[in-house]
């Protein structure tokens, strides 16, 4: 993904750990996947990581420097 950085200039930091980084798209910003606004963006850190949702959404994936980047679609 070539506009990572500006990507995530445009997301609200939510959740830092060992495991992953999440921001929240509060501006609307397209997903580079479907290009339909998202809701959240997770980083995946480690290489194998398990995400616990509570409740049913879309996901689109690619990845940036080798970790798996999803974008939720509620």
């Amino acid at each position: 993904m070539e506009d990572f950085d500006e990507l995530i200039s445009s997301l609200t930091p939510r959740e830092d750990n060992d495991a992953i980084k999440s921001y929240q798209n509060t501006t609307a910003v397209a997903c580079p996947a479907c290009e339909k606004p998202f809701d959240d963006m997770v980083v995946c850190k480690q290489e194998t990581t398990s995400l616990n949702l509570d409740f049913e959404m879309d996901l689109c994936t690619t990845t940036h420097d080798d970790r798996v980047v999803l974008f939720t679609h509620k």
